[in-house]
């Protein structure tokens, strides 16, 4: 079962991204995000320079998508997803915005939040809750931005929130196999062999909320996420954007509708070198590099590839970029990552998107800070 419905996005004729390119170059870099929150050592690797800085990028897309506290997907018929909430929470604690932050948080309450204490996934206007079902994606960064904004502006209300919210998911989004405690994308996927999609694990996440909570099961929780993305690795070139995971840890790519369709590496597995490049262990951070080498083959990236690195599709996304920046930044290699984030940037603008500009956002600031308690910056590299 998938829930969700990615629409591609050509690219856009010659003149326009020549226009948008020459615009967009002139935008300096300084990411002016407050620093105190921040982790990392003074010995870290300085930040890339890029077009956008990550403050504008998360700016443009809070003033683009959040209408009265609520996350639009203007460019996929005016719904809202639980995803798209949290992305808005996460960006607008990274802006240090509690405006922003107390009405996406206060919409999403009203509107999303369930009595088992997780996000309906998807809104509309005509209808409200269109699918009541969560997607664990969404509960966790939710959870992950509530116990930050909590900590930093000193509400016990927004800690007391996501630690309530991260219990649920420990308590209805997990599932046990020989590889450890996986994360299940929803309640909806408790059945052997497991739905899996390695995007949704975020080592920075269980980090967070384990500090938070002393709840050591999400040290289990972590540990299990990486041998399955590991084993997901094992056996291709490229992540697929869905796996299912057997009780006996053997781990086979499917494509996201079942039994139909194409398995490829497309809008849901590119988060996976984001989510990995930003974590605190070495090996972690291996992971999402591990898949450098077969990005790098080709300078333009599409929006969809098969598992060895060829495109599917003539569409393209600015988070390839982002996916192939964070790849390239944990593999050490701090130039190619900044090429990538100029890419990233460039793609954006000239084809914007809800999803597209949240993750050219969220991917930026993941991996030129620690704001958002990974450790990006901490992982050092050569140019």
């Amino acid at each position: 079962m998938t829930r969700r419905t990615w629409i591609p996005v050509t690219a856009a004729a010659a003149l326009v991204v020549a226009v948008g390119v020459a615009l967009v170059a002139v935008r300096p870099w300084n990411d002016a995000a407050p620093q105190a929150r921040g982790t990392s050592s003074a010995t870290s690797s300085p930040a890339p320079d890029v077009d956008r800085s990550a403050a504008q990028l998360r700016t443009d897309f809070l003033d683009d998508y959040v209408q009265g506290g609520r996350v639009v997907r203007t460019d996929q018929g005016g719904d809202t997803v639980s995803e798209g909430q949290a992305y808005g929470l996460l960006i607008a604690y990274a802006n240090d915005d509690r405006e922003t932050f107390d009405r996406i948080w206060s919409w999403t309450q009203r509107h999303l939040l369930t009595d088992d204490g997780l996000l309906a996934w998807r809104w509309t206007p005509d209808d409200g809750v269109a699918d009541e079902q969560s997607a664990s994606d969404a509960d966790l960064d939710a959870a992950r931005a509530l116990v930050l904004a909590g900590e930093h502006w000193r509400d016990e209300r927004l800690t007391t929130a996501g630690t309530t919210m991260a219990a649920a998911i420990l308590d209805h989004e997990t599932a046990q196999t020989d590889l450890g405690t996986i994360l299940l994308p929803g309640p909806w996927a408790d059945t052997e062999p497991y739905r899996y999609n390695a995007s949704y694990a975020s080592p920075a996440a269980f980090r967070i909320l384990e500090r938070a909570t002393g709840d050591r099961r999400w040290t289990a929780l972590e540990e299990g996420s990486t041998a399955a993305t590991a084993a997901v690795l094992e056996g291709s070139d490229l992540p697929s954007d869905w796996s299912q995971v057997h009780a006996d840890g053997t781990v086979d790519a499917m494509p996201a509708t079942g039994d139909q369709g194409s398995v490829v590496y497309g809008w849901e597995a590119m988060r996976l070198p984001l989510r990995y490049a930003e974590a605190c262990s070495a090996d972690d951070r291996a992971l999402a590099g591990s898949i450098a080498p077969t990005l790098r083959r080709t300078t333009q990236l599409a929006a969809q590839l098969d598992l060895g690195g060829t495109a599917v599709t003539g569409d393209t996304s600015g988070l390839a970029y982002a996916a192939r920046a964070a790849a390239e930044h944990a593999a050490g290699s701090t130039s190619a990552a900044t090429a990538d984030l100029r890419r990233m940037d460039r793609t954006a603008a000239t084809t914007p998107t809800y999803y597209g500009d949240a993750w050219a956002a969220l991917g930026a600031t993941m991996l030129t800070s620690d704001v958002l308690g990974g450790c990006a910056t901490d992982a050092g590299g050569a140019s």
